[in-house]
């Protein structure tokens, strides 16, 4: 006979159909929520309820936002003929804490995948063809992730968009700081040779 109450086993089922939650912690986030204050608990679910209430998706870049269009895409600052295509929002996070890149984003919301039956028609593809027509775009820079995946996707875009006349752009990838020769694998060692520099 169990004697957990139902809510709280409840509870740490949802917790555990988390992405990288796995039992042990479902069970102490759980019991962390028990022990915890109301208002604490209370704002844990407003800050739930807000995201699924408030979050939309931005018409021109397709990142996750609050408004419709987003701030990136509202803001005039920013550079209007170049675009920046990732994956995944938090692609989006990533570059923007380099506070290097002052484009615009074009978010995939995935990658091309045979093994997991994504195919291209299931990314925001016709979304970023549509945005180019307009001539506005005279660079596209393919930041998709340096796996399989991202390469499939990439060249995929890349056969999509050069018959467009828009320069294509790629990420810089080979060595990362702090790295050693020794333990790079081919591929990265060969992407660090093609991408040489002067100095």
């Amino acid at each position: 006979m169990d004697t957990t109450p139902r809510s709280v086993t409840r509870l740490i089922e949802e917790f555990h159909r988390l992405p990288g939650i796995g039992p042990k912690t479902a069970q102490r986030l759980t019991f962390y929520l028990l022990r915890t204050s109301k208002t604490q608990v209370d704002s844990l679910s407003d800050a739930i309820r807000d995201l699924r209430e408030k979050i939309t998706t931005c018409a021109l870049c397709q990142n996750i936002a609050e408004s419709n269009p987003c701030n990136i895409c509202r803001d005039e600052s920013r550079d209007q003929t170049m675009i920046c295509v990732i994956e995944e929002p938090l692609d989006l996070v990533a570059i923007e804490r380099t506070r290097e890149y002052k484009g615009l984003y074009h978010v995939l919301h995935g990658a091309i995948s045979p093994v997991e039956g994504i195919g291209p028609e299931d990314l925001r593809i016709k979304e970023l063809l549509e945005r180019l027509r307009d001539g506005r775009v005279t660079e596209v820079l393919l930041a998709t992730n340096p796996n399989l995946e991202g390469e499939a996707t990439a060249m995929y875009l890349e056969r999509l968009i050069k018959p467009l006349g828009i320069r294509l752009t790629r990420l810089a990838r080979g060595l990362p700081v702090g790295g050693d020769l020794e333990y790079a694998d081919e591929v990265t060692l060969t992407r660090a040779l093609e991408g040489r520099r002067e100095v």
